[in-house]
């Protein structure tokens, strides 16, 4: 970060000023490319097991989501060292980011044998989803093998939050990228039975993604547990804090509970709509595989303004917050604006690639289904986009309690409507998918007015030293 008058006053524009659109693409970017690579390699992977079956595919997408929700709230707990560390870094108390970090270490090994716990329950589990036979035991085989990357995905989480918080996101790109990439050749090499290891399907996938997950761990606490980071940043003291740890867990906590009612409300709707049948189920599938393509560069982006906020409110810089998470949304709708035109004009470039081991004709009905549920994917994209970037600006200043408030009354009525369509009115899966647009249509609006509202202006999470003019924090 610059000193913005300065700045502002040599080159007011849009582009050039603190907190527009240089430093958020400069800080955003890496952060896109991250989310990209694992959206690539999650894209190809569900591509390789249609190649497989259409039943590997789903199986796989259904129990990658009851494995995510489960890991949703230790995670997105992990992931709050993040604003801990951008505050400290934007109000200059290096010292105080090892220790943020490590409490995230603390809890990542603290909840681990809870998720690992889960891998016995894993046939009770799926038999509540009622899918077909031959889908639930590939959905078992593939969430017990996934749950043991559970603990890593948590690890790397905290650690790299070191990096997130300082706006290192160039570091957090070619760690996540090369690992996106072993990810991938595991993948290639597995499921198919490719140079010499034997075919394993749908298990090969699972074995592949935790093995990724075990190395990004390894690289993170290596890069973080430097000697320059030990000095510096106190990297070294690994011991609990337990005010610290007390802060993280009343912030942070709401954060994971958020994280995890919204994508439980998620994993309902799949598992609903899984019950319409196997061409729902595929179709619903490649649709939401597809928009991973739109979604997770705006991650990205709303990383980058949950950064900026922390970072410039640890500056006590308010106003250089919000420019920073207006310019992150104007940057976020234009991407959504172009890949939604895509969607609709040229929805075949992303289909074709699940149906190039498909014979001529087959699967015809999925692919006319598949055709339409894009349509409603372009219909959200834009406000989702909208509630991404405000909700991580405000989690970003501290405002955790009033999302978990919002996403517990929304995820209840997520599910709640899910279940009455598919259940009680026995709607088709369009009617579910209006019931998606128009839920986020609705959470998207609730965030915007929240942050317009301002309260998070005021909020902080770390203890604050006084401004130091020289030390750039004010100008």
């Amino acid at each position: 970060m610059t000193d913005d008058s300065e700045q502002d006053a040599a080159s007011p524009t849009w582009w050039n000023r603190t907190a527009g659109g240089r430093e958020v693409l400069w800080l955003s970017l890496p952060l896109v490319i991250s989310s990209l690579s694992w959206t690539v390699m999650t894209f190809i992977d569900r591509v390789f097991l249609k190649w497989e079956s259409g039943e590997a595919m789903a199986a796989a997408f259904s129990s990658s989501m009851l494995w995510f929700t489960l890991l949703c709230m230790p995670l997105g707990t992990c992931m709050y060292c993040a604003t801990f560390v951008s505050q400290y870094f934007g109000n200059h108390q290096p010292q105080r980011i090892g220790p943020a970090v490590w409490q995230g270490v603390w809890l990542s090994i603290c909840f681990s044998p809870l998720l690992l716990a889960a891998i016995p329950f894993a046939p009770l589990l799926f038999s509540f989803a009622q899918h077909p036979e031959t889908v639930t035991q590939l959905e078992i085989i593939y969430f017990q093998i996934l749950c043991c990357g559970a603990p890593a995905m948590l690890i790397a989480q905290a650690f790299c939050s070191f990096y997130a918080g300082q706006g290192q996101t160039r570091i957090m790109m070619c760690v996540d990228s090369l690992v996106a990439i072993v990810n991938l050749v595991l993948d290639y090499l597995w499921i198919f039975g490719k140079a010499g290891f034997p075919a394993m399907g749908i298990a090969g996938a699972g074995y592949a993604t935790v093995v990724a997950l075990w190395l990004k761990a390894l690289i993170y606490a290596l890069l973080v547990l430097q000697r320059h980071h030990r000095v510096k940043f106190s990297t070294g003291n690994w011991k609990l804090d337990p005010s610290l740890l007390r802060r993280l867990l009343y912030y942070g906590a709401p954060s994971g509970f958020q994280f995890l009612i919204d994508v439980l409300g998620f994993t309902v709707f799949v598992v609903l709509v899984g019950r319409l049948g196997a061409i729902e189920a595929e179709a619903s599938s490649m649709a939401f595989s597809i928009s991973t393509l739109s979604f997770m560069p705006i991650w990205g982006f709303s990383q980058a303004a949950a950064i900026l906020v922390g970072q410039y409110l640890g500056e006590n810089r308010d106003d250089l917050a919000a420019r920073g998470t207006w310019t992150s949304l104007q940057i976020a709708l234009t991407y959504m604006t172009v890949i939604s035109v895509l969607y609709l004009t040229v929805p075949q470039l992303f289909l074709k690639p699940f149906f190039l081991d498909t014979p001529e004709g087959q699967n015809y009905e999925i692919w006319i289904m598949s055709l339409t549920l894009l349509r409603f994917v372009a219909a959200y994209n834009m406000l989702d986009a909208t509630m991404m970037i405000f909700v991580n600006a405000i989690k970003g200043a501290g405002d955790t309690p009033f999302v978990l408030k919002v996403s517990g009354v929304m995820a209840s009525l997520m599910m709640l409507g899910s279940w009455l369509v598919v259940e009680k009115f026995h709607g088709g899966i369009y009617s579910c998918w209006a019931l998606l647009t128009s839920w986020v249509w609705s959470v998207g609006v609730i965030y915007a007015f929240r942050f317009l509202g301002g309260k998070w202006r005021t909020m902080r999470v770390i203890e604050q030293q006084p401004v130091n003019a020289e030390s750039g924090q004010e100008s």
